[in-house]
């Protein structure tokens, strides 16, 4: 197992430079290559090679991201990160694996997992993606959210309660977890295939309208009896929740 620390007023600086990364894979010889290239890059980097060593490093460390295999000796992928969410560890985890089927992603995702890639893949990929991960994960001051509140619109995911300037909004369950991942990347551009990933969790063609008809159907809710929309349609890219002070958008 290889360790190594950073004083404790680095995260702090997080976005100067460094992010701290624990990487569970049982191929050391993988391990020991990522380990090596993301400390190139400016990164710490730890390493376990058991899904055991590496749930109790996860527990006990101040990691940003984990980046953990699929198939791991004596606790696989799935099983700890599952573990982790249920003892309340929110750090953020991008799952690696062989096995890249729409289903084998969506399980990944269920089980906890943040972001999932499969092998093979570049590492220059691999290093985007866990600077993103933690780029959120900063944003969103670590614990995982329960609350969202843009502007006057507030979501609550524990009571699926959702209220515009204090009025309550009634949504179906689609509709509410589409406000949800809207609300979660507020001010960014979201694709509609993130949205048919993460919000219907399977693929369909990028061009079909459920995504639209879903989003107007929103939109008529939220935006009811208020002068400004607040869910904005980005020609050719997506969709992007703002609030904008000016008025109507």
């Amino acid at each position: 197992m290889l360790t190594e620390t950073r004083s404790p007023d680095s995260r702090a600086a997080l976005w100067t430079g460094s992010m701290r990364l624990l990487i569970i894979e049982d191929d050391r010889e993988a391990a020991a290559y990522l380990v090596k290239a993301f400390r190139e890059t400016g990164h710490v980097a730890d390493s376990a090679h058991d899904g055991l060593d590496g749930y109790a490093l996860a527990r006990e460390g101040d990691y940003d991201v984990l980046i953990v295999d699929r198939m791991l000796p004596k606790l696989d992928g799935l099983s700890l990160i599952r573990s982790l969410r249920e003892q309340k560890v929110a750090t953020p985890a991008l799952i690696l694996s062989a096995l890249g089927q729409v289903d084998d992603r969506v399980k990944g995702l269920r089980a906890g997992g943040d972001d999932y890639l499969p092998k093979p893949y570049a590492f220059s990929e691999l290093l985007a993606r866990t600077e993103a991960l933690a780029r959120r994960q900063v944003g969103s001051g670590a614990a995982e959210e329960t609350r969202y509140r843009i502007g006057d619109l507030e979501l609550d995911r524990l009571s699926h309660r959702v209220t515009r300037a204090g009025r309550e909004i009634p949504l179906q369950p689609r509709e509410f977890r589409l406000l949800e991942y809207l609300m979660r990347h507020a001010g960014q551009v979201v694709t509609r295939t993130m949205l048919l990933e993460h919000v219907w969790d399977y693929h369909f063609d990028p061009q079909t309208n459920v995504i639209d008809v879903h989003v107007s159907r929103l939109r008529g809710k939220l935006d009811k009896g208020f002068p400004s929309p607040i869910i904005h349609t980005v020609r050719g890219a997506g969709y992007v929740l703002r609030v904008d002070e000016g008025g109507p958008g």
